[in-house]
């Protein structure tokens, strides 16, 4: 007898990447997110505002936001202004849509059969563990020190700082001295963008351990599931939602282009292995965590041709003997038969297999997430061509 209370019991565990953590408490005690992330304008204007409106304030009573006293005024410096204007709330709209998506996806392995009865305690025990470091509080601690001691204090000022005088500072003798916007910006703007960077990349950390458990399980894959994956073609669905997150990284990167070809006198060809490795890293960076499903899709699909190999055998043997060595009796027709259809859905089913890949994407996916990256960068090609010449040659390829 069925009671009330158990389909509940069959309910997987919920699991987010973003309903969790110091942050997301500190958000939820300002009033700047719900349960279910709302109010994400408020985060975006809270943070965005803090980050930069500081920066200008400054600049304008420091007189270097604008003119000449320098040779990067602030309201020319396109790689800030795109790192926390457009990069930045990027990263909080990414939070919503990877939220949505992965919580819906992680229900799919129980919601399609995919999780053995015998595996469920298993399955439920390693969201569990994800949600546990997702929460944790050393790691977003030991991000904040990361940002301050290797992002600002190191990388940015040795590897991307320009070494010209700006509105953030003055290189001399080998020292750096920041204005009071450059404080800020290091104090305050810098660290709040790497930061949520950062912890982004350690959600990835642990989707891709959960992944990767996961993949441990005796999954009951499905060798002729029209996804061809196997039934875990869904999968793929995450690394479209993020997409916010590549665009962003594409941001941040078109910026710091932008700035050398402005200011130190670059060309954009000068980039091409860079952006090359960016889209490679990015792309594997999303998509790599579920090849760890690889071998399971392997076994599933040599397993798929031995049963419908030897099912197909036996089938066209025996359609064989009835309709071709006069097996078939004497007074049943052969137009109508529906055996000539089992056998074109037999030869269906056995292609299905054999197309089966070894990865839960297409080179659909990949293709659609490097286009997301690049697209920040497409404006940078004016610095080469002017808007008439690309108008002109995108005609030339269409007729």
């Amino acid at each position: 007898m069925t009671t009330s209370g158990e389909p509940f019991l069959n309910e997987p565990r919920d699991f987010s990447l973003a309903l969790g953590g110091p942050l997301y408490q500190l958000w939820r005690r300002g009033r700047l997110t719900g349960d279910a992330l709302e109010l994400m304008h408020r985060r975006v204007i809270v943070l965005s505002l803090s980050a930069w409106l500081p920066l200008l304030l400054l600049s304008v009573a420091q007189g270097t936001a604008w003119g000449g006293r320098v040779a990067v005024p602030f309201l020319q410096d396109v790689e800030m202004h795109v790192r926390l204007l457009v990069a930045l709330p990027l990263l909080i709209v990414a939070e919503l849509v990877v939220n949505q998506r992965t919580r819906l996806t992680v229900r799919q392995f129980v919601e399609r059969g995919l999780i053995p009865d015998a595996a469920r305690a298993r399955f439920d025990a390693i969201i569990d563990s994800a949600m546990r470091l997702r929460n944790s509080v050393i790691a977003e601690v030991s991000l904040i020190a990361f940002v301050y001691v290797v992002g600002v204090g190191f990388i940015w000022r040795t590897q991307v700082a320009l070494p010209v005088a700006s509105w953030y500072g003055t290189p001399a003798a080998g020292t750096w001295h920041p204005t009071l916007a450059g404080w800020w910006m290091g104090c305050v703007s810098l660290p709040v963008f790497q930061f949520l960077l950062l912890r982004w990349y350690f959600r990835i950390v642990v989707w891709a351990r959960f992944l990767w458990q996961v993949s441990r399980i005796e999954l009951t894959l499905v060798p002729t599931h029209p996804d061809r994956s196997g039934g875990l073609g869904f999968l793929a669905l995450v690394g479209y939602a993020f997409s916010p997150l590549l665009v962003a990284q594409g941001a941040l990167v078109a910026g710091t282009i932008a700035e050398r070809i402005f200011y130190a006198g670059a060309t954009l060809p000068q980039f091409k292995l860079e952006l090359v490795g960016v889209v490679v890293v990015l792309v594997f960076l999303v998509l790599g965590p579920m090849l760890v499903f690889g071998p399971k899709l392997a076994a599933a699909k040599r397993e798929g041709l031995r049963e419908y190999g030897t099912l197909a055998q036996r089938y066209v043997r025996e359609f064989d003997q009835k309709w071709l060595r006069g097996g078939a009796a004497a007074d049943e027709p052969f137009v109508g038969s529906g055996d000539i259809q089992s056998l074109a859905d037999l030869g269906n089913s056995f292609q299905v297999v054999q197309d089966m890949r070894l990865v839960p994407f297409t080179w659909q996916t990949v293709l659609q997430l490097a286009v997301a990256i690049l697209v920040p960068v497409a404006p940078l090609l004016l610095t080469m061509f002017s808007l008439e010449q690309l108008v002109g040659e995108a005609i030339k390829m269409m007729f």
